[in-house]
């Protein structure tokens, strides 16, 4: 790729908060697009980190968390997943998720991949990690979660993948990447019985 392909074609002429809470930043700029002609790009920042956990225990079985998504007005099953605080060690938030959500303990954890979750009109990391090696403890939900937990053979959670009944892209990504690395061989020993 040459240098010319990854510059900047946009030019920024001023920037505006337009709001703000605790968890986003809505900024709106007045710009001038890759043509030359003025216009405004609006872009959120995310104050936290996506942290998502796919969990498999010594059966090949994941477990996916069932709750209302209020800006999507429906249900949706995916993984164990929260926010990590910028700067702080993304594990930890992994390992605090997976208890808080799934009453979960891991003693091994890989991560699988990191991805931009919208990167057209957000700076949104999302890192995901393979966690193996589980333990019960109690679950901690947060008061802003009524969930459900469900423990499932990974097969099941892929074919719920295909079917499009998982529809959560963190929870996608990470089901398909541990597909795809089962079927290279690229799984860590003894994962899947």
């Amino acid at each position: 790729m040459t240098e010319d392909a990854e510059r900047n074609p946009w030019t920024t002429l001023s920037s505006q908060v337009q709001y703000e809470n605790p968890w986003i930043r809505v900024t709106e700029h007045q710009v001038l697009n890759p043509k030359g002609r003025p216009g405004i790009y609006g872009t959120v920042h995310f104050r936290n980190l996506a942290i998502g956990v796919l969990p498999i225990d010594a059966e090949g079985y994941t477990w996916l968390v069932g709750q209302y998504r209020y800006p999507l007005n429906r249900y949706s099953w995916e993984l164990p997943e929260g926010g990590g605080k910028l700067g702080d060690d993304p594990l930890l938030a992994a390992k605090r998720e997976l208890q808080e959500e799934a009453g979960l303990v891991a003693g091994s954890w890989q991560e699988l991949l990191r991805m931009h979750l919208s990167n057209s009109v957000t700076d949104e990391l999302s890192i995901c990690y393979l966690a193996w090696s589980l333990s019960k403890t109690q679950a901690q939900p947060e008061e802003t979660e009524e969930l459900q937990v469900r423990r499932l053979p990974f097969s099941e959670a892929f074919a719920m993948v295909e079917r499009g009944e998982i529809t959560d892209s963190i929870s996608v990504a990470a089901i398909l990447k541990l597909q795809l690395m089962r079927l290279s061989g690229q799984v860590p020993a003894g994962l899947f019985p």
